[in-house]
């Protein structure tokens, strides 16, 4: 079952939290609610909590970068276990779309989804297969899916010593979608030659081996890609079908019958309208569809009429991920509602829950009403909210400024009074209406959770750093002040967030900046998602020193070089500037030992006095643990990213677990590093990205360290023998070292081990 790994254990008042929140949720309570300053070690306590219950557990992101981020950080605290990455094109592409304003019809972007559906092949299979399960997903779990059964179903499982006849293996491999090849072969695919068949399926990274003899199954393989040499020998290979949507041939044959039935339906309505543009295009579009489904069993966007498939009525729900986590609990551990859902940043994450079917249904309308789509399209949609509470038995809410949702749903589940403050607020987690309709009195995020018992509190950081301090300062010359502070920071090697309040202006300050010497750009949602994760790199690298941003500087970015966050216009009252926005982006100093933030302003709004003090208490209470407990405050280390990492896992995979646990074999997607790649045009900073070839070869290997001569001149000078000097060589060496093994680049860090023996032993 589960087994965390890790080299320390919980410290600060996370055992008191953990201890807390798993009485709550043994007892049965349907909602928890988990406050986190930020860097109190959430995911490390989330780790625990699934430890400990020994059950299924999905966590949920609003965002696919920070999916990511938990996504890596849990495979390395459960390297047994199944974890896996569950997002969906939607989070990376353009789905399919239709604006009538302009006569433009998008189609949904295809070019990443084989990496995207291999993730999700990957979760669902483990699902069915395993109980050891921890999925990572953004809000894509709440769109559809295949029913669970289909997958338990329509299978082939295989085992050594298993009397089989790879013949039929075969028939039953094409009959799952599977394609047959006797040449070269691809994921999908299935090829038998002689008493040898290779299958490779769509979850994985590497394909399967499979040798018969006279008695039947002798041997299964996982093997390279390319060579096909052997990696290791498996007794039992589960093989599920190519394609998400699958069902029998009977219900395949009504399903096609009842398309063609609403298709003809359809065409009459657009006649009787005098639409005979949009008549001609459901005709075309879903004939060309039906086609492709008789006579290769799939279509483009074959999604769109899962309904016929499913054989669901109108207007039902959709399967989805939180079934197969229901199957899983079922079928693995005695009931269906053994599974865990964690909902990360819940004050963003929830009411973007709330409002994924709302945008769904507004885009499907276009393309329905002008006859891209048939009406069953609709169906082919995510959970409403009221669905998604409704499915979940028991769910924790985590965040360093949980939501007025999740604390009146913690109240509601616990037979609490509902405070005054939150009457406005839509019950249920946003499943069903409020008391009233408008806010009567301002309820701030402290006096709320006072006024509600059950929430839990993680305040203390176990690296005993403080909250920063806080400057507020006026709005007058505000850019041309912050430049002074931006000078020292840049001196010491640290980094610079400034938050402004439009996009225009962000860009402004960004170029303003650069003008005037310094390395900045700006960071805001028009910007593509895998271009912000680079400029976020680029930042810890130090290629840049300053971001100027958004609505995207806020959640979860962990960034311990910052030490300086700048917000303008900080007394604005609205989203941008409420008192959990001020928060969170306060908490983004709070990794490092200088953190100081600035609020330019020219009044002290409500949103600022909570935020400050709430901001000064808890640096209050850190500091007196600190004392109490002899703690120094130190930095966060974290080791230097790896540019363009991020599209190459996409590409080449690095999610997902085998059968026999640990991470699948991956094959690196050859290709350029650094500046050469993706990050190379965004031509970042006052004076671009370095152009040496890599931007690595200058944070692995400084010029103060790669420099041959000069290195072997250190070691017989005299003159740093024992100096500061030398002590700083050495302890930059040391951090080189330990940031080359994060990155499982041991030939390096050897290398720099070496160079530091030589430089600490000269006579030896």
């Amino acid at each position: 079952m589960f087994v965390l790994k890790s080299d320390y254990g919980t410290s600060g008042d996370q055992e008191q939290a953990i201890q807390e929140l798993i009485k709550q949720i043994n007892d049965g309570q349907e909602r928890c609610v988990l406050m986190g300053v930020t860097g109190s070690g959430k995911t490390f306590a989330m780790a625990n909590i699934i430890q400990r219950l020994q059950i299924p557990t999905l966590i949920l992101s609003h965002n696919k970068t920070l999916a990511r981020q938990l996504w890596q950080e849990m495979s390395e605290l459960f390297p047994e276990n199944a974890v896996e990455y569950f997002v969906s094109y939607y989070d990376y592409y353009q789905p399919e779309a239709y604006l009538p304003g302009r006569d433009m019809y998008i189609d949904k972007e295809l070019q990443m989804n084989e990496r995207i559906e291999q993730e999700r092949f990957s979760t669902v299979a483990s699902l069915v297969s395993r109980p050891d399960v921890i999925a990572v997903g953004t809000v894509s779990v709440i769109y559809g899916l295949n029913p669970p059964e289909v997958f338990q179903q329509s299978h082939v499982r295989l085992s050594v010593g298993q009397e089989a006849d790879p013949q039929e293996i075969v028939r039953e491999l094409v009959s799952l979608q599977y394609r047959r090849t006797t040449g070269e072969i691809v994921r999908g695919d299935v090829r038998l030659r002689g008493e040898v068949l290779d299958v490779w399926m769509p979850s994985r990274d590497d394909p399967i081996r499979i040798k018969f003899g006279w008695e039947g199954i002798e041997r299964i393989q996982v093997c390279e890609s390319i060579s096909w040499e052997p990696l290791d020998e498996i007794e039992e290979a589960w093989i599920h079908p190519r394609e998400f949507y699958m069902t029998s041939e009977e219900k395949f044959g009504k399903a096609i019958e009842d398309i063609e039935a609403e298709l003809d339906e359809r065409v009459d309505y657009y006649h009787s309208k005098g639409m005979e543009i949009e008549a001609h295009r459901i005709e075309q579009r879903t004939k060309f569809d039906l086609e492709m489904l008789t006579e290769v069993g799939s279509c483009k966007g074959v999604e769109n009429y899962s309904r016929h498939f499913d054989g669901r009525e109108k207007n039902e729900r959709a399967y989805c991920l939180l079934d197969f986590f229901s199957t899983c609990a079922e079928q693995f551990h005695g009931s269906p509602e053994k599974y865990l859902v964690i909902m990360d940043e819940s004050h963003v994450t929830l009411p973007q829950v709330g409002g994924m079917y709302g945008g769904d249904y507004s885009r499907k309308k276009n393309l329905i009403d002008h006859g891209f789509r048939l009406p069953s399209a609709y169906d082919n949609r995510p959970l409403r909210i009221d669905e998604f509470q409704e499915l979940i038995p028991q769910m924790l809410y985590v965040s360093a400024t949980p939501g007025e949702r999740e604390l009146r749903h913690l109240a509601e589940v616990t037979n609490q009074n509902v405070p005054k403050g939150l009457l406005h607020v839509p019950s249920g987690g946003g499943a069903r209406k409020a008391d009233i309709d408008k806010r009567k009195e301002r309820a701030f995020l402290d006096e709320t959770m006072k006024n509600i018992d059950g929430v839990v509190k993680m305040e203390i950081r176990p690296t005993g750093l403080l909250d920063p301090e806080i400057d507020v300062r006026p709005t007058e010359g505000q850019v041309q002040d912050l430049e002074d502070e931006i000078r020292l920071r840049v001196e010491a090697n640290e980094r610079v967030l400034v938050t402004v309040m439009t996009i225009k202006f962000a860009e402004e300050v960004a170029e303003y900046l650069n003008r005037n010497g310094f390395k900045a750009h700006y960071l805001h949602s028009e910007i593509d998602t895998l271009e912000r994760t680079e400029i976020i790199k680029a930042l810890r690298l130090g290629h840049i020193d300053i971001i100027v941003g958004i609505n995207l500087l806020r959640e979860g970015l962990d960034i311990p070089e910052v030490s300086l966050v700048a917000i303008f216009d900080a007394d604005k009252e609205g989203f941008l500037r409420n008192e959990r926005s001020l928060l969170q982006t306060i908490g983004r100093a709070s990794r490092n030992q200088n953190g100081r933030v600035i609020l330019y302003a020219d009044s002290v709004s409500d949103a600022m006095k909570a935020s400050i003090k709430q901001t000064i208490e808890r640096r209050n209470r850190q500091k007196l643990h600190n004392e109490e407990n002899g703690i120094t405050p130190k930095t966060i280390m974290k080791a230097m990213p790896i540019m363009n990492s991020e599209s190459d896992d996409l590409m080449a995979g690095v999610a997902g677990k085998g059968a026999g646990g640990g991470r699948r074999l991956v094959a690196k997607k050859p290709g350029k590093k650094g500046v050469e790649g993706l990050a190379k045009k965004f031509a970042l900073g006052a004076s671009g990205w370095n152009s040496t070839g890599s931007v690595l070869d200058n944070i692995s290997q400084p010029d103060w360290f790669d420099d041959e001569d000069n290195f072997s001149s250190l070691i017989g000078d005299e003159s740093i023998e024992n100096s500061d000097e030398k002590l700083k060589l050495i302890s930059k060496m040391e951090k080189e070292m330990k940031a080359a093994a994060a990155r499982l680049d041991f030939e390096r860090a050897a290398q720099i081990r070496d160079r530091i023996y030589q430089l600490e032993n000269p006579t030896n």
